[in-house]
């Protein structure tokens, strides 16, 4: 009951400091490069993800997330699932990042059927690079960003929230303004 009751308190906290935190970069920035570790519902890769290899292709949605197995972070990532087609029809592919190993990821990935790829930044290097990871409480925050084909930075959300559909409604609109 306890670990509830914490796990409740860090919820509240780490969204109301969510909306306090800016973006290092502007909208039209040329997004920070990565290459992490990743896994689906299928495998954990033996190569890496790296940002560098998905641009030019379709526009990329980056979701950064807390942690695997976690209520809102499952909400978000089913969200995603269960609209994954509806996203590619908009010219977009989904990497969903924490600081979980590729083990969880590919776990959590086969529990909730995810057709898209986890990455791993155990480290947190690319969470800050992107302004998303949170100092004092050792984890990513909930943000999403969309870098388009040319590798700039589209969109970007740094209070994702899972309470209802309205930030994932502007994440749709984002990604038709794009088309």
């Amino acid at each position: 009951m306890k670990f509830f009751w914490l796990a409740a308190v860090l919820l509240i906290t780490v969204g109301a400091a969510a909306a306090d935190t800016p973006a290092p970069f502007h909208l039209g920035d040329p997004a920070p490069g990565f290459a992490l570790p990743y896994a689906t519902r299928d495998s954990i890769a033996s190569d890496s993800l790296s940002l560098a290899k998905l641009v030019g292709k379709r526009n990329i949605v980056l979701a950064f997330y807390p942690a695997d197995w976690s209520g809102g972070c499952t909400k978000e990532v089913c969200t995603l699932r269960d609209n994954f087609t509806a996203l590619g029809a908009l010219n977009a592919d989904v990497v969903a990042i924490s600081g979980d190993y590729v083990f969880s990821h590919h776990e959590w990935a086969q529990h909730h059927n995810l057709p898209f790829r986890l990455a791993s930044d155990h480290s947190h290097d690319v969470a800050k690079l992107y302004g998303s990871y949170m100092d004092k409480y050792g984890m990513n925050r909930r943000t999403v960003f969309v870098i388009d084909k040319a590798g700039k930075v589209a969109y970007m959300d740094m209070a994702y929230s899972t309470r209802d559909s309205v930030s994932f409604g502007k994440l749709q609109v984002a990604l038709k303004s794009i088309q």
